[in-house]
């Protein structure tokens, strides 16, 4: 074992993640490693963090261009050497050092696993700064249809969508829309996993130095820590990256708690490279979990950490399966593996990541060793750091990651989103049956107040009492009994102009008992809603937000009865007086008075006359002097407008009284059908801006 930081490899010595180059004479020629390279002026990046962004941007959008990677360039990434072409000439010889173990290329070798999904191209290059405007200008409107509801109802699978919907929520505003922006800052490696599992302390072994608190109590990280090159630590404290989260500069890891992004600035880490130390994602603080999902959605590459003793733990899978169905590429350190039956757990170990549909992610192994100074021995870590600089430290590599991980997360939203929406469906169906609710209690109100309309039963007390009296005593004859003199004038004109007292008698009596009708039936109706509110099961949160007088009548729908039925009062005698021709032969002697006529008509279409209204004295039957006034058809036709147009007028009524509910369930804030529809919508819409 090398002593101090010394590291396997020619004359190389390690300080963190930066390598110093060996002295002159020993430095090695030729391409052969990436020791005499230093952090920052890598190749195809400039001293000044440019970048070579074709890659990059050929995995954001959808066109094919010159600048995106081929498929050699994708093997580099999955293990798989890329096949020679067969034209290709063959490159000189580099100078053969004296070891022949130094001619290896490290930095190629590591590079060739660095990320998995070798065949995904879910985003292709863009050329223009329109697409990126347009990709945009989609996720925000994604971002704002999830926003745009909320999960009123506790139906079956509710927790899981809200939990979705946040996730998919936090996703957009965290890491997709910053990182369509600035897709050339530095890769984000977030370390997670249990508690334990010994995460600060690869973090500190990577860096060079104590930068994340370790000890024998857990959970030990309270707030993650975050530490990048000094050149990128303004844009972590000050970027889009997290905008819910609040910054703080470090170092002072042990001192921050809570809802806060330590940031903390070492030479020690390349420009292209920051590591992100989240809490334990099985913690027994709640809050712990939530940064630990919420910092695993923003990652372009999340390292799963886990021990041999816990790698079986349920929740380790969970994260595992989370994070592979929301994009992220992914790769796993086995820490504390025990000598001697080491290989039995890693093998076990990978092939529970086979089962789980995982296989493919990059693995590490971390032996059981001493820890000093918070820290491993280097040459634990020497694979994982290796990885990890080989993915960083050139541009054009660092950015493939990128867009890679950035892709697979668009890829999730083609799933995720409708998902989310097939529950928001969930919750319109519970409104709709909420809505028929009150649907059917009006349209029942309607019909039975239809049949009171018809069977007599309105014409009971105040009203037979009025209407007997105005046809007993002779004065329904008198309005009609009228000659018409040889001028065209008619006798007795000037006292109908002063109206008969029993004629406004009874038009007063009908007025009235069709008012207490119709209120005394959209009182019902409302009880009738509330009631059936109560039984459903949705109807509980609708009911918390209603007002008391939610079960009543409105105040204001005595007043507009009042009107309705003055109206149709005067619709009827209109009728009677455009198109209540009356027969030739009583044409040529009788002359009448529409306004006592339309009284005859409204009390034989309230059924004046039928078996359960009582009919005594010499009184006459309306159907019997109307038909012999008009006819039967004409009689037919005005009666059917006179009905219909009763009940278009109480029909508007109780569709006004029947919105109160719908303001109801829009203030208990259950979502309607257009939610999910603009959540397919954005979706689709989000498709064709790629």
């Amino acid at each position: 074992m090398p002593s101090g930081d010394e590291v396997s490899g020619p004359s190389v010595r390690a300080d963190g993640f930066g390598l110093v180059p060996p002295a002159s004479g020993d430095e090695p020629t030729g391409d052969s490693g990436m020791s005499g390279v230093p952090f920052g002026d890598e190749p195809g990046e400039s001293a000044s963090g440019g970048s070579n962004s074709g890659a990059a941007a050929a995995l954001i959008f959808g066109d094919a261009s010159e600048d995106a990677p081929d498929a050699s360039e994708r093997k580099l990434f999955t293990g798989a050497a890329p096949a020679p072409e067969a034209e290709a000439p063959e490159p000189a010889p580099p100078e053969t050092p004296e070891n022949p173990e130094e001619a290896e290329e490290p930095r190629r070798a590591v590079r060739t696993e660095a990320v998995r999904r070798p065949d995904r191209s879910a985003l292709a290059l863009a050329g223009t700064t329109m697409r990126q405007s347009e990709l945009t200008r989609a996720l925000g409107e994604l971002r704002d249809r999830l926003g745009a509801f909320e999960f009123v109802l506790d139906v079956p699978g509710v927790e899981e969508a809200r939990e979705a919907r946040s996730e998919l929520r936090n996703q957009l505003e965290d890491y997709v829309l910053p990182r369509i922006q600035a897709v050339e800052t530095p890769l984000l490696v977030v370390l997670g996993g249990s508690t334990g599992a010994g995460k600060s302390t690869l973090v500190n072994t990577l860096v060079g130095t104590r930068v994340s608190a370790t000890g024998v109590l857990r959970p030990t990280t309270s707030s993650p820590i975050l530490v990048c090159h000094p050149d990128h630590a303004d844009w972590f404290l000050e970027g889009p990256l997290l905008p819910g989260m609040g910054r703080v500069r470090g170092p002072a890891p042990d001192a921050i708690a809570g809802d806060q992004l330590v940031i903390i600035a070492s030479d020690a880490v390349p420009r292209g490279l920051a590591l992100l130390d989240s809490p334990d994602f099985d913690s027994v603080f709640e809050d712990h979990y939530e940064f630990a999902t919420k910092l695993m959605a923003v990652a372009d590459l999340w390292l799963c950490v886990t021990t041999a003793a816990r790698y079986a733990d349920a929740q380790v899978w969970q994260m595992l399966r989370r994070a592979s169905e929301n994009g992220a590429t992914i790769g796993v350190v086995l820490s504390r593996v025990p000598q001697g039956a080491g290989a039995e757990v890693v093998g076990h170990f990978g092939d529970m990541l086979d089962e789980h549909g995982v296989g493919d992610t990059r693995r590490f192994t971390v032996p059981e060793t001493r820890i000093e100074d918070s820290r491993l021995p280097e040459e634990a870590v020497e694979e994982i750091r290796g990885w990890l600089v080989g993915v960083a430290d050139n541009a054009g590599d660092r950015e493939f990651v990128v867009g890679d991980t950035l892709g697979g997360v668009l890829d999730s939203f083609r799933t995720r989103v409708p998902e989310v929406a097939r529950h928001v469906e969930a919750q319109v169906e519970q409104r709709d049956e909420l809505a028929r609710i009150v649907e059917s209690s009006y349209g029942t109100a309607l019909a039975e107040l239809d049949e009171a309309t018809r069977n007599g039963s309105l014409l009971r007390g105040e009203v037979l009492a009025r209407w007997q009296d105005f046809a007993g005593t002779g004065d329904l004859l008198k309005s009609l009994h009228i000659r018409r003199t040889k001028s065209g004038k008619r006798h007795g004109a000037a006292r109908r102009q002063r109206g008969p007292t029993r004629v406004r008698a009874l038009k007063s009596a009908l007025r009235a008992g069709l008012e207490s009708l119709i209120v005394s039936s959209a009182e019902h109706a409302a009880e009738q809603v509330i009631a059936g509110w109560r039984e459903h099961p949705a109807g509980g949160p609708v009911m918390a937000e209603a007002s008391a007088s939610l079960g009543t009548a409105s105040p204001e729908l005595a007043r507009r009865v009042t009107r309705a039925v003055s109206a149709w009062q005067d619709h009827v005698q209109d009728l009677v007086r455009t198109e209540g021709v009356t027969k030739r032969s009583v044409a040529k002697l009788v002359s009448f008075d529409p306004e006592a006529l339309a009284l005859v008509l409204m009390v034989g279409l309230l059924g004046y006359g039928t078996s359960d209204v009582a009919v005594s004295g010499n009184s006459a039957v309306p159907q019997r002097l109307l038909k012999a006034l008009f006819g039967a058809e004409s009689l037919r036709g005005m009666g059917a407008k006179a009905r219909a147009d009763l009940r278009s007028r109480i029909g508007m009524l109780f569709d006004e009284e029947a919105i109160r509910f719908g303001q109801a369930l829009d203030a208990a804030g259950i979502p309607d059908q257009t939610v999910p529809a603009q959540l397919y919508q954005a979706t689709h819409n989000l498709e064709v801006a790629r």
